[in-house]
Order: structure tokens, then C-alpha cells, then sequence
């Protein structure tokens, strides 16, 4: 009888225990559950805000796109309105002309020599029978870079070897020589050319190569145009140009007082005077004696000038502007009096990095080799008769 006490008392105490076991585990479910339950109600509300995002940023890269293509079209009608004001402005301008002649003062007449005044007065004797004029660049290449922002490189087209000589900055002694343009182009630097050792200081960007000769302008008072045999390494010939109260020729270039040039006729002095400031002159030079043979003075304005050319007895002045831009030919002087500034093509050069300081016409190749802020550049020119205008 005491056993069964025993046992019944043993099971009362396990079904307790069972009992508080089984309550301990349903309160461990319902606070699960409950957990459960806010973790589902969190994550409904998140995922509610991401959708709620997910469509804000939809609506926003929408309207990113709708702004994106409002801007393209903004700025493709400011191209053509850009297009549109620059073939305006070439359409003016070609319709306005350069600025009038301006009459040479009694002053000066009363001050030139008698000889000049004879070369000024004659009417110029053609070399060649060459009527080219510049239609417009058909092509530019960049070749190089290489040297300073200003300098002057050139090719001396009357030799068959064509060497490049390279006039780095605009006053020095020594000119750098390439046996060719593909060897210049190819090169990794001026330390890579033959170096040419003058007997004085060249100045300025004015000079020139021509049938075997260098011919640089030397001003240590006076304005001095110096030849220089490049096949012996001498001096042949230097005089000093027969004119007065020089001024720089380019008053965008103010360290050019005087520029040479070399055309199909032959080689020419590009320069200003106090006496008539405002404008350039011209006058055609003996290239084995250094003599004048004529002058003349031109309508082209030094003011924004940058640079200038001669191409079959035509002078073509380039001009920019003082923050550099597009420059362009806008001043034209035939010594035949063929052409007119009225009569020639605006002519614009493609868009490049600075402003000219320099601008040499190679005449067989018709050519213009162009130092651009210390890049090398050519320009192929596309010609017409000056005879269809």
C-alpha cells in the first residue's frame, strides 16, 4: 500500500513537471510569434518604402533623360546658331572689305630718297607669269611639337635635299637642321638635329631659306638683313634696309620688326614705319644682292595682325585677335593690281591652340609651314586664277 502511495505521488510530481515544461514551451512559441509577426510587419513596410523608391528614382531618371535630351537639342541649336553668326560674319565682312587706302603724307614723300620714290612710282616687273591666289586651306596637318610658344620653321624648296631648319624662339644664334621632313616629323626632339652656328643673333620670326641661303634678320641698331651661305658656313652678303623709324610689322608679334618672304617671284620684306605706322609695307628684294627693287605701301592694317605671306606678287596679311581665335585672312594687296582685299575670298584657318607667329609659303609645294604655340603645322592651300574673280 505504501509503494502505490509512492508511485502515485512520483506520477503527480512528473505530470507537474510536464505540465510547466509544456507552458515554458508555449510562451517560448507565442513570443516567437509574436517576433515573427513584427519582423513581417517591418518587412511589408520596407519593402513598401523600396517601392516607393524604386519609383521616385524612376521618375527621376525619367525627367534626367527629358533634361538630357532638352540639353542636346539646346546645344545643337546653338551649333547651328554658332554656324549661322560665323557665315554671317564672313558674309559681312566679305561684303565690307578691308579698311580704305590711306593717302601717304607730303612728310614722308618729302623724306624718302630719291631712288625709293622711283621704285614706289614704277609700275613692277612680273618675274614669272604666275596669277595663283588662295581660294581657301584645303587641309591641315599638325606635324610636331617641339621648341618654344613663338618660333619659325621652313623648308628650302629650291634644293633637293629639302632640309628643315627650325628658328626656335625669336632671338638666338643657332638654327636646328632635320635632312627632312619625315626625319623631323620622326624625331624625338631638337636634340636630334645638326646644329647651325650664325655669326650674330637672329631676331624675330621673319626669316627665311631660299636656294641654299639663310637670310635672318639681324637688329642690333639698325634693321640688318643678313645671308648666310648654309654650304659653307659663311656670311655672303648683309645691308642694311634702307628705311627709318622701323616698328614691329605685326602688333600681335611685336618682337618681328621685319618679316621676309619668299614666293614664286622671289623674295620679298614684309615691314612698318613711324612715318606710316598704321599700315604695312612691302617692297621686293634682289635676293643675291640684297638691293630693293620697289616698295610699296599697303592699305593692311599692323592693328591685330599676326602674320602675313606672299603668294605670286600678292601680299595676304592674317589677323586675330588679342585673346587668341579663329585667325583669318582679311587684307589682301596684289602689286599687279589684280586682286583686291574687295575682290579676294575671306579666308579662315581651321581652329587651332594659339595665334600665329609665324606663317612661310612654300611655293612648289604650295604649302604653308606655320608655328602654332610650339606646334609645327601645315597648311595645304587650295589655289584659283586671280584672272576668274
Amino acid at each position: 500500500m505504501r509503494g502505490l502511495v509512492v508511485l502515485v505521488t512520483l506520477a503527480c510530481f512528473a505530470t507537474a513537471q510536464h505540465q510547466a515544461l509544456i507552458d515554458y514551451l508555449e510562451r517560448r512559441l507565442l513570443t516567437i510569434e509574436d517576433r515573427i509577426s513584427l519582423w513581417h510587419e517591418q518587412t511589408a513596410r520596407y519593402a513598401s518604402e523600396l517601392r516607393e523608391l524604386k519609383k521616385q528614382m524612376v521618375s527621376h531618371l525619367e525627367n534626367l533623360d527629358k533634361e538630357k535630351e532638352s540639353l542636346r537639342m539646346n546645344l545643337d541649336t546653338v551649333g547651328t546658331r554658332v554656324d549661322r553668326v560665323e557665315r554671317e560674319l564672313d558674309y559681312l565682312e566679305t561684303q565690307n572689305g578691308a579698311q580704305p587706302c590711306v593717302d601717304v603724307d607730303d612728310k614722308l614723300i618729302e623724306q624718302q630718297v630719291t631712288l625709293v620714290k622711283e621704285k614706289q612710282q614704277s609700275k613692277y616687273l612680273k618675274l614669272t607669269d604666275c596669277s595663283d591666289m588662295i581660294s581657301s586651306i584645303k587641309a591641315m596637318k599638325i606635324l610636331k611639337r617641339v621648341g618654344g610658344p613663338k618660333g619659325m620653321w621652313t623648308k628650302d624648296t629650291s634644293r633637293p635635299s629639302g632640309k628643315v631648319y627650325i628658328f626656335n624662339g625669336t632671338s638666338e644664334d643657332t638654327i636646328k637642321e632635320f635632312a627632312s621632313v619625315q626625319e623631323f616629323s620622326r624625331s624625338l626632339g631638337l636634340s636630334q638635329s645638326t646644329a647651325l652656328k650664325l655669326p650674330s643673333t637672329w631676331s624675330g620670326t621673319g626669316h627665311v631659306v631660299y636656294n641654299g641661303y639663310v637670310y635672318y634678320i639681324d637688329q642690333p641698331e639698325e634693321v640688318m638683313v643678313v645671308k648666310y651661305d648654309t654650304r659653307n658656313n659663311s656670311v655672303t652678303d648683309r645691308a642694311v634696309f634702307p628705311v627709318q623709324d622701323h616698328v614691329p610689322v605685326y602688333s600681335l608679334n611685336p618682337e618681328t620688326v621685319m618679316d621676309l618672304a619668299v614666293d614664286e617671284e622671289g623674295l620679298w620684306a614684309i615691314y612698318a614705319t613711324k612715318q606710316n605706322e598704321r599700315h604695312i609695307s612691302l617692297a621686293k628684294m634682289d635676293a643675291n644682292s640684297l638691293d630693293i627693287e620697289q616698295m610699296w605701301d599697303t592699305n593692311c592694317p599692323r592693328e591685330n595682325a599676326e602674320a602675313a605671306f606672299v603668294i605670286c606678287g600678292t601680299l595676304y596679311v592674317v589677323y586675330n585677335t588679342k585673346q587668341p581665335g579663329r585667325s583669318r585672312v582679311q587684307c589682301v594687296f596684289d602689286v599687279n593690281e589684280m586682286v583686291t582685299s574687295e575682290d579676294a575670298p575671306l579666308v579662315y584657318f581651321p581652329k587651332r591652340y594659339g595665334s600665329h607667329s609665324s606663317l612661310k609659303y612654300n611655293p612648289k609645294e604650295q604649302l604653308l609651314y606655320a608655328w602654332d604655340d610650339g606646334y609645327q603645322i601645315l597648311y595645304k592651300l587650295l589655289m584659283k586664277k586671280k584672272l576668274e574673280i
